[in-house]
């Protein structure tokens, strides 16, 4: 049985991916950012552990974790919670980089770091979910696109520092997908929302799982997912 951790688990592919692991028996390790939301992932994920520690303060993730019992191996570290801040980068305040920056980039930086020695005791795998937005930045995309594009860079120099310890690195780049997000995204353009019209997300845990379930002589080192041609 695999044992694996998910930031983001509450909601869109985060809790597809959460659900498709629990099906088939895995543990599972779901990162809340407080008490109450730990009792809500525990009770919509019976069995699941919960650790509580908040990717908008990456600096007391040391501390937080400290204080909590973490898996001595751990077979995946999912990181697939992210926020998004639309606008011109002449009107973008400082908070709003900043808080991009700590969920989307600093945040997974840290928690890699301290969840390192679990992952290489398990030969482990490292999946950042990024966006299309981490390789083409477009405009009032400025903050999301700079916080994605360092996750890309985040997990091409862990891959070569972590191959010689068995350690695997993924980055998937899911297009536009049908998540609370992207209705948020929406609100932010001005645009109307049709959910229809995008990625599920439980396609993208698919394609997740896929990479996690490849045999150890191979490492799925990207995974681009776009909207199909059955979305209209």
């Amino acid at each position: 049985m695999a044992a694996h951790l998910i930031t983001g688990a509450g909601s869109g592919i985060g809790a597809a991916l959460t659900e498709k692991l629990a099906e088939r028996g895995d543990e599972l390790w779901l990162l809340a950012r407080d008490a109450r939301r730990a009792a809500e992932l525990r009770d919509r994920f019976p069995g699941a552990n919960t650790l509580v520690g908040d990717l908008g303060d990456p600096g007391k993730l040391s501390w937080a974790f400290g204080h909590q019992a973490l898996p001595v191996t751990l077979d995946s570290l999912l990181h697939v919670a992210g926020t998004v801040e639309l606008g011109p980068v002449g009107d973008l305040p400082v908070k709003a980089w900043q808080e991009t920056l700590n969920v989307n980039l600093l945040a997974p930086a840290e928690l890699t770091r301290l969840l390192l020695p679990s992952l290489r005791q398990s030969k482990g795998h490292v999946v950042f979910v990024n966006s299309g937005a981490g390789l083409t930045a477009h405009a009032e995309w400025s903050a999301y696109a700079a916080s994605k594009h360092g996750l890309k860079a985040l997990a091409d120099a862990l891959r070569q520092e972590e191959h010689a310890n068995g350690v695997r690195v993924t980055s998937v780049y899911p297009g536009r997908t049908a998540t609370a997000m992207q209705a948020k995204v929406h609100q932010q353009e001005g645009k109307e929302y049709d959910a229809s019209r995008w990625i599920e997300p439980a396609s993208v845990a698919k394609a997740i799982i896929a990479a996690l379930d490849a045999s150890r002589d191979a490492e799925i080192t990207e995974i681009t997912v776009r909207p199909g041609p059955g979305a209209r």
